[in-house]
């Protein structure tokens, strides 16, 4: 299913001399601003009946005028999946995603995931791209997400996400100890040997990571990391750039079975613990329409308390 666009807007004097992208943005500010820069270069969004660049100059009383077609979600199936709800309201959606949950539907994953149970949840989201999804949390990684439910708020949210105003606190469980506080500043892109994984590679994408170790155990630490940027994988190929990869970790994490000096109560845990231990604790963010600013904070899943109360039992 699909719905045409067809809105026209003028260039005010105060926007005089700003990019074409720039001001698209405020003037179709219920959509993204990448989604907006595409339109350009496919000569949908026009400038005084002319494809522009998104770089281009604009001039007092020029016209914009969008005419697209906006592809609605209606390939993927609406799943009756349980979803827990921390926040509501007509524009934007926080939820606690579990540990397990695929985020969008993918290969492997054609359905069961969060997007067929939010379009369960509100068939509306079709009309919004990926169904509201602005940002994800890998499959086993469990936390706090936000949803769009308007198309003004995932504009608002995606613009809060590209200029990194929206913030994101995780807590994880890692192998080692740390220095207690620190920032991992090394860029993240494809593991040139394995495509599934990434891997800190001088090409890859500017990534920062900020981490302060909240407590250490005899062989691990309980860590909180704040994210500057948002790549693919990013804690978890920091982590283990430094030397410190996270429990459980499928791809980036260590065997537990050859750390023979560990207590045999941790050996077990860490050797059962069934993902990396990683939980996406806090989301703080400005809300599209009232303007205020909201922080939303999920507490850990039961698997990761269980898991601290082992090592706990070796703090030092």
């Amino acid at each position: 299913m699909t719905e045409k666009i067809t809105q026209t807007r003028q260039v005010a004097a105060t926007q005089a001399g700003s990019r074409v992208d720039q001001v698209a943005s405020e003037l179709f500010s219920e959509y993204s601003r990448a989604r907006l820069q595409a339109w350009i270069r496919k000569g949908c969004l026009t400038l005084d009946g002319a494809r522009a660049k998104p770089k281009q100059k604009v001039y007092t009383g020029q016209v914009l005028k969008l005419v697209a077609i906006q592809e609605l979600e209606s390939e993927v199936l609406a799943q009756p999946i349980a979803l827990e709800v921390v926040f509501e309201d007509e524009h934007i959606l926080v939820l606690n995603k579990p540990a397990g949950l695929v985020v969008h539907p993918a290969a492997g994953n054609r359905d069961g995931t969060l997007q067929n149970g939010l379009l369960h949840f509100d068939p509306q989201l079709a009309a919004i791209p990926r169904s509201g999804i602005v940002h994800r949390l890998d499959k086993l990684t469990s936390g706090v997400m936000v949803v769009a439910r308007s198309l003004q708020a995932h504009a608002s949210l995606v613009g809060q996400l590209q200029d990194r105003s929206m913030s994101r606190i995780y807590e994880a469980v890692v192998t080692g100890h740390p220095p207690r506080k620190g920032t991992i500043d090394q860029p993240i892109g494809r593991n040139k040997h394995d495509r599934q994984r990434m891997a800190v590679v001088p090409s890859g994408r500017p990534a920062t990571s900020h981490y302060e170790v909240l407590k250490k155990f005899r062989n691990h630490s309980h860590v909180r990391v704040s994210l500057q940027s948002g790549r693919t994988h990013q804690i978890r190929v920091h982590m283990l750039h430094l030397g410190y990869p996270l429990v459980g970790d499928p791809q980036y994490g260590r065997k537990a079975g050859g750390q023979k000096d560990w207590p045999q109560a941790v050996r077990d845990a860490v050797a059962a613990f069934p993902r990396q231990a990683l939980h996406a604790r806090q989301l703080s963010l400005v809300h599209p329409i009232s303007k205020e600013h909201r922080v939303f904070e999920v507490p850990l899943p039961e698997d990761m308390r269980k898991l601290l109360d082992t090592l706990a039992r070796e703090e030092i």
